[in-house]
């Protein structure tokens, strides 16, 4: 497995409140990327302490190579990470209203488990083909599943940016988890909002294409994003699962 992630505070946001984890070790590979939310230091906090968290909690749990055991140990990871950052909201009225999306992905045997809680997104890149293979817990999607507006009125939404989970808002979260099988060449992007806000599915797919180079294209991805304007935080972390 290659990969590569960058993050990058984009050009108008003072502080970069991304934050983003890579791994690999004898028994599992994991990636992380958050998205943190919040007034002040609060959003960068958030966003950092739910990814040592996670990795606190599966570090500490990982036991048995299984699949239901897997999805149940990245769900009960973020679980605790939200606990702990709840928790942490109470104790300093700078922390209040703090919180942070996060997506998750451990690799395994040519298996990808994904967790995630936001709208920090998981796409599966297959030849030509890039597919999303998380849903937005958000608003905006809400809208989209009950048919209200088109996928075209949900690019340019004014309330496209709230969210209606997250880590650390309330003493419990709902957390989706899945599992996909990963074939030779085939990538794996996470990205927070501040890639996909600024960039088609398509442009996405071209640049992998045409580079190829996971360190590469990270890189045009975040670059392209700001040219655009760079309005948010960027983050990316791509894997391909190469042969060599």
């Amino acid at each position: 497995m290659k990969y590569y992630g960058i993050t990058d505070k984009g050009i108008i946001r003072e502080q970069n409140q991304d934050c983003i984890y890579l791994s690999e070790n004898s028994k599992y590979n994991l990636y992380i990327l958050a998205d943190g939310m919040g007034g002040a230091n609060a959003g960068d906090i958030a966003s950092q302490k739910a990814i040592e968290y996670v990795k606190e909690y599966i570090s500490k749990n990982y036991i048995v190579e299984n699949e239901n055991n897997i999805k149940e140990l990245l769900k009960n990871s973020i679980t605790y990470a939200n606990m702990k950052i709840y928790k942490m909201s109470k104790l300093k009225k700078e922390y209040q209203g703090m919180g942070t999306t996060i997506v998750v992905a451990l690799y395994l045997n040519d298996k990808i488990y994904i967790a995630h809680v936001g709208d920090s997104s998981a796409y599966r890149i297959r030849k030509d083909i890039i597919r999303k293979i998380t849903k937005d817990h958000s608003y905006v999607q809400k809208l989209l599943d009950d048919k209200s507006i088109t996928k075209k009125e949900a690019k340019d939404h004014p309330k496209k940016n709230i969210l209606l989970r997250a880590v650390g808002c309330e003493e419990k979260v709902e957390v989706d988890v899945t599992m996909k099988k990963l074939q030779v060449d085939d990538y794996l992007l996470l990205c927070s909002d501040g890639l996909t806000n600024m960039l088609k599915d398509k442009e996405i797919l071209l640049t992998i294409n045409t580079l190829k180079d996971c360190e590469s294209i990270c890189k045009k991805l975040v670059s392209l994003s700001n040219d655009r304007g760079g309005y948010d935080n960027i983050s990316t972390i791509l894997l391909h699962n190469s042969e060599v």
